[in-house]
């Protein structure tokens, strides 16, 4: 079996600007492990023909072809990273090439809010695809929507996560003398440890994934306990700092008006914390998996989250309840550098399951592949 995978070059890029990007490597790299596949490219539908810089596909065996060279050296194409034309997706499918459509983001949010606030989105038609591929995240609820928006059948597939890029980026720093990783905070003379300096890192583009909850939960620890925070840092705010939302929402904060937080643009996630913070409070709604939460825990800090899928791990509070994020702030303060490695081994056992290599992850995209493969024969043998 010959597989295709869709990105989207473009000038600029940096594998830190989503998680998109590191995705399509994870499983680019996944398939190349599958003894029955014979090889993986990648189909670049923008224009740079190269990858960002921290990926080296001579060293992970990864072409980058155009569509035109990729219609005959592969068997099945993976849209994901790019959209594919729909002419040329027509013709590969009469070809009897198979198409999976590989949503990776929150397709309701992605659906409704384009037009709701008018934001740039791409017209596809929406039976290009033989299957589509759903994340856990969005299985359980949107699979009837998928299935009857794109016509066709829709399936889960694991959430893949590997550290290469993290570690990556970490050895970057390290050669600036600058530490990835939670250090025990020093205590005053009564035996204090020092406030936590909190970063926000949610991206504030869409309503799944925003800075308000947590600036609630960060401002109400302060107010319960005025040495529990002492910054809290709001990233990726640049966009909406002068909206008069956002302005009154943030004068209204104690953090705020103490002039203990400071608003950011764009950073990634290691270079930011190295210099400006220990803890993170997170918040998304219906978008539960998330790489940037893998990336804090891999370095040890305090993560408070209202992640289900991370319920075992980090500082969990439920839903919008920025009351309990609070308190487990509040309890992170408190006691995290006294529960370092309970808290290493909750995370560890996390990154083992979402490992792209792990024999389970494994087999479960070759079953997917292999079910692709023979729903295509069975459905030319009857001739349809």
């Amino acid at each position: 079996m010959r597989i295709g995978i869709s990105v989207l070059t473009h000038e600029g890029q940096n594998i830190w600007e989503n998680g998109l990007g590191q995705n399509i490597v994870f499983l680019a790299e996944a398939f190349q492990r599958l003894p029955f596949v014979e090889s993986v490219v990648l189909i670049d539908v923008g224009n740079q023909k190269a990858l960002a810089p921290q990926v080296d596909t001579t060293e992970k065996r990864l072409a980058l072809l155009t569509m035109r060279e990729a219609g005959d050296v592969v068997d099945v194409i993976v849209e994901m990273g790019g959209a594919l034309d729909g002419e040329w997706l027509q013709l590969m499918r009469a070809r009897g090439k198979r198409v999976v459509y590989y949503c990776c983001g929150q397709p309701f949010a992605g659906l409704a809010e384009s037009p709701v606030f008018s934001k740039p989105a791409h017209a596809l038609r929406p039976d290009r695809c033989d299957e589509v591929w759903l994340l856990p995240k969005d299985a359980t609820l949107l699979t009837p929507m998928m299935r009857v928006q794109h016509r066709c059948s829709v399936y889960e597939v694991p959430f893949i996560w590997h550290p290469q890029f993290v570690q990556q980026r970490i050895d970057e720093v390290a050669k600036l003398s600058l530490h990835y990783g939670y250090t025990p905070r020093r205590t005053d003379e009564k035996g204090n440890a020092r406030g936590l300096r909190v970063a926000i890192l949610e991206p504030n583009i869409s309503v799944v994934k925003t800075s308000s909850i947590p600036m609630l939960v960060c401002d109400l620890a302060y107010r319960k306990d005025t040495r529990s925070v002492s910054a809290m840092h709001v990233l990726n705010t640049l966009h909406m700092k002068d909206h008069l939302t956002m302005l009154h929402f943030s004068n209204s904060l104690d953090l705020v008006r103490t002039h203990k937080a400071t608003f950011h643009g764009r950073h990634d996630v290691v270079g930011f914390m190295v210099q400006h913070a220990e803890a993170v409070v997170a918040h998304q709604w219906e978008n539960a998996q998330n790489y940037a939460y893998l990336d804090v825990l891999y370095g040890n800090y305090p993560l408070i989250h209202n992640s289900p899928w991370l319920r075992d791990a980090g500082y969990y509070y439920p839903d919008f309840d920025a009351d309990e994020g609070a308190r487990k702030l509040l309890y992170a303060a408190d006691h995290h550098d006294e529960s370092l490695t309970a808290y290493s081994n909750r995370s560890n056992a996390v990154f083992k399951a979402v490992d792209p290599f792990n024999p389970r992850n494994l087999s479960q995209y070759a079953l997917r592949l292999k079910h692709l493969i023979d729903s295509r024969q069975t459905t030319t043998a009857r001739g349809v």
